[in-house]
């Protein structure tokens, strides 16, 4: 790529940092350097007090292609036949995908174009996803003989078994509509208007204190493969911790005034 950036930020003054996958010319493929530019702009973003919410989008025809298969067809060049090399992929981009999961600060995939394989994956495991209407998205590995196993584990959280299961099937691909009708987005929306969408949705969600959407997003997925009585139990106690802390007292104490709330993020 030169010397251009695989992924652009830019942090607006509410706290939205906009990272935007920028490698055009392989349809924004999650190659070996774009996982690793991603596990690092998450790592830094989740620990930096200036961003509370983050914006995932894309340069290009393509949100996301998925595998760089080119890369990882050159592994099979090893005398493993690529084994271990296909590993090390695998491990990067599952890492990347948990990382997203875990950050604590939502995040919101913007989606323009196709979005396949491991760049549904990827929009599954955003928090938030909202797309154009004019944008697609499958799992397309059993038409080259590859069963999308690993954006299996992202979909299958996001889309009923029954919707899953014919995604990742057929191959087929899904229109922006029908992919929100089962789940896999919020919503879609005209092309010219999501941009504007994304950002509504990024400086509402900011303009909340960071400690409560932080403990609310960690508790979401901790408890959602809890059995309902340790769920409630995990939760309840979430929830005394929560009101203990001082946003919690003054977001109520402003209620109660009438008043708008002074987070402290604490």
């Amino acid at each position: 790529m030169g010397n251009e950036a695989l992924v652009l930020r830019e942090l607006s003054e509410q706290g939205v940092l906009r990272l935007t996958l920028n490698d055009e010319r392989r349809r924004n493929a999650l190659s070996e350097a774009m996982l690793d530019r991603l596990r690092d702009e998450f790592s830094q973003a989740g620990a930096d007090p200036a961003v509370r919410v983050i914006v995932l989008a894309a340069n290009g025809p393509a949100f996301c292609a998925g595998h760089d298969l080119k890369e990882m067809t050159a592994g099979r060049a090893n005398a493993d036949r690529g084994r271990d090399y296909f590993a090390k992929i695998m491990a990067k981009c599952s890492g990347v995908m948990q990382g997203i999961v875990n950050c604590p600060k939502p995040v919101i995939a913007q989606v323009t174009g196709i979005a396949t394989a491991a760049g549904c994956q990827l929009v599954a495991s955003c928090d938030l996803a909202i797309a154009a209407d004019s944008a697609k998205f499958s799992t397309p590995g059993v038409h080259i003989g590859l069963f999308c196993s690993t954006p299996m584990v992202a979909v299958s959280r996001n889309v009923h078994d029954k919707h899953a299961m014919e995604m990742l099937l057929t191959g087929d691909m899904v229109p922006a509509q029908r992919a929100a009708e089962i789940g896999l987005i919020n919503r879609a929306v005209p092309l010219d208007d999501l941009a504007a969408e994304v950002m509504e949705m990024a400086e509402k969600i900011a303009s909340k204190s960071s400690m409560t959407l932080k403990t609310g997003k960690a508790a979401y997925y901790a408890q959602r493969n809890m059995s309902l009585s340790d769920a409630y139990d995990y939760a309840s106690n979430v929830m005394v911790e929560n009101m203990l802390a001082r946003d919690a007292e003054e977001g109520i104490n402003a209620f109660i005034e009438k008043r708008p709330a002074q987070w402290q993020d604490q």
